[in-house]
């Protein structure tokens, strides 16, 4: 075990960095984490301080720290992410650099990341496929199916250049990523932390690191169909495009264009039940989109996401008044087919009707008269939501 007995100090005014280290339950390797960042301290001749946000540890995991000379603040809300909001909070470093405390990183090796938010980067993430992966290190599935997929969805949604959104050792300019509010609790806050600075214009960079089999004689807190779910549901709930508008603009095309093919008459074996279907594609299609309207408006206004540059643009567009009107005329040529097909039936004396040719009239007019209601409904919810 290395030698951590010379205590480090208790800083509580600003220095240049603080190393975090969350902590749940690592007595075990918590001396190696703390004498590697007091090495790199001492080798950077840096003014700096080690804190540890112990998030309910039940071993001697804070005794542990203290004597190594590390400062300890307690963040009694459970959870990965509230434990780094919590030191980030209490950190008095100008930066800090925060890494898993399980032995996995070292952190005698954080020059690269200082030097790089010296440099103007607000974060800076490490890349682990980049920077090498000891044998046993990463599970097969995160490393060859979950962290790409995940880290590839996330550049494709919000066109980040990384490739490891994951990675548990970063740093970052203390002030501007407290000044995110990020709010998530679990190990999806690797996931917020980037995709908010991202958002928010910060300057985002990665550099290689590399990823050591962990010390510990236990296994990792990491549950990797619950902690993979949490981070794909925070990159969709994050993106109202890719959760909304372009699967309804997907549905509302395949829609229209099933109809318009079949509104002639049968094509194969596709018929009036295949029309229906069609119908149904651009209802749900139709809701999507205004769904993504709304969600993307609305979490603008609040904060959650940047303003759409459309915003700015429509503050003065009689939104509300051009889309009542978008949705009367849906609704009135929904009726006027409806009444157009009344009076065909009753041009037969109201008797038996072909089902193919009445539903080619009925399917349409059901259509239009749901998706002008959809719309008046939406931009009412949305003129609702604009109010102070």
């Amino acid at each position: 075990m290395p030698d951590c007995r010379q205590p480090q100090e208790k800083m509580h005014t600003p220095c240049d960095l603080t190393i975090l280290l969350p902590c749940l339950n690592e007595s075990e390797t918590l001396p190696l984490c703390i004498a590697e960042a007091r090495q790199f301290l001492l080798r950077e001749n840096s003014t700096g301080e080690i804190l540890v946000a112990d998030n309910g540890s039940e071993d001697d995991s804070v005794q542990v720290a203290r004597s190594c000379g590390a400062r300890v603040v307690s963040v009694p809300e459970p959870g990965y992410g509230s434990a780094l909001r919590g030191g980030i909070e209490a950190a008095n470093g100008t930066f800090t650099i925060m890494g898993d405390a399980d032995g996995s990183y070292d952190f005698s090796s954080l020059g690269i990341f200082l030097k790089a938010l010296r440099e103007g980067c607000d974060l800076v993430v490490g890349n682990r496929f980049a920077g090498g992966i000891e044998p046993g290190a990463m599970p097969f599935l995160h490393r060859y199916i979950g962290n790409p997929a995940l880290s590839g969805i996330g550049r494709l949604f919000f066109r980040s250049k990384l490739h490891d959104f994951h990675c548990g050792l970063r740093g970052c300019r203390t002030d501007a990523i407290g000044s995110l509010r990020l709010q998530t609790k679990g190990m999806e806050f690797a996931s917020e932390m980037i995709v908010r600075a991202s958002l928010a214009g910060m300057q985002v960079c990665e550099v290689p690191t590399v990823l050591r089999k962990d010390r510990r004689s236990r296994g990792p807190h990491l549950r990797t169909l619950q902690d993979g779910w949490r981070h794909l549901r925070f990159l969709f709930l994050f993106s109202p495009s890719w959760l909304f508008l372009y699967p309804g603009i997907i549905l509302v095309l395949l829609g229209i264009a099933g109809s318009l093919w079949l509104l002639p008459g049968q094509q194969y074996i596709f018929d009036v039940h295949t029309l229906l279907y069609c119908a149904v594609a651009i209802f749900v299609g139709v809701q999507a989109v205004s769904f993504a309207v709304i969600t993307r408006i609305y979490a603008g206004k609040k904060g959650f996401l940047p303003p759409h540059p459309l915003q700015h643009r429509l503050r003065n567009f009689p939104l509300l008044e051009t889309g009542l009107l978008l949705g009367a005329a849906a609704l009135i040529g929904g009726i006027a087919l409806t009444v157009y097909a009344f009076l065909f039936w009753q041009q037969r004396t109201f008797g038996d009707l072909n089902p193919q040719s009445m539903l080619r009239l009925v399917i349409p007019s059901v259509s239009l008269i749901v998706i002008g209601m959809q719309i008046m409904l939406n931009v009412l919810l949305l003129a609702i939501l604009d109010m102070e």
